[in-house]
């Protein structure tokens, strides 16, 4: 009986790291949004490749809801390129520390 005991309380610690991991990854992505020029923007790489290919000053391009946005590409470009990166630092050390407590 105690083999299943142990079997079920190591089957139930997975579950919960990695239903910790699903919840964590959605809190970022959730904050990976925001608002510019009148259009809300989803950092990452997809935003920041397409912003780093063209070289137009001013564009014209679609926001995360699929409408046309005017904007400054170096500007978009900054903040995008921001944002990505603080969610991620402090994705990354939220993941250590849940991986420490494991």
């Amino acid at each position: 009986m105690s083999t299943i005991n142990a079997l079920v309380k190591t089957i139930k610690y997975r579950f919960d790291h990695d239903s910790a991991k699903q919840i964590l990854k959605q809190k970022y992505e959730a904050k990976m949004l925001f608002a510019d020029n009148g259009g809300m923007w989803r950092a990452g790489p997809d935003l920041i490749v397409l912003l780093s290919s063209i070289t137009n000053e001013n564009i014209i391009i679609t926001d995360t809801y699929g409408n046309p946005c005017r904007i400054n590409r170096n500007e978009l470009l900054v903040k995008a390129t921001e944002r990505w990166q603080e969610q991620m630092n402090s994705w990354e050390q939220e993941f250590v520390s849940m991986q420490r407590e494991r």
